[in-house]
């Protein structure tokens, strides 16, 4: 049961650095410090895009329109922590 507990750690993890590597690289684009038309950090981008977007989805249409901010990533993030802590507390 622990090394279960502990790749789910490990995934949860990884989810987290993928939603914070993305928000670094958008505010690198929106703020103009690297180009758009880079074309490895776009593909970067763009990668982590399609795998975080199926699970940021659903709570983008949960979540109330705010404009330009988009709060999903840190509703994942929250959740994410929730969910590790009630499975290493039932383990």
């Amino acid at each position: 049961m622990a090394p279960l507990i502990e790749i789910f750690g490990i995934i949860f993890s990884a989810v987290i650095m993928l939603i914070i590597v993305q928000f670094i690289i958008g505010l690198l684009f929106a703020f103009n410090v690297v180009s758009p038309s880079n074309q490895f950090l776009m593909q970067v981008y763009n990668s982590i895009n399609a795998l975080l977007d199926p699970i940021l989805r659903p709570i983008r249409r949960i979540l109330p329109d705010t404009g330009a901010i988009d709060f999903s990533p840190l509703v994942l993030i929250i959740g994410l922590q929730i969910l590790d802590t009630i499975i290493r507390s039932l383990a």
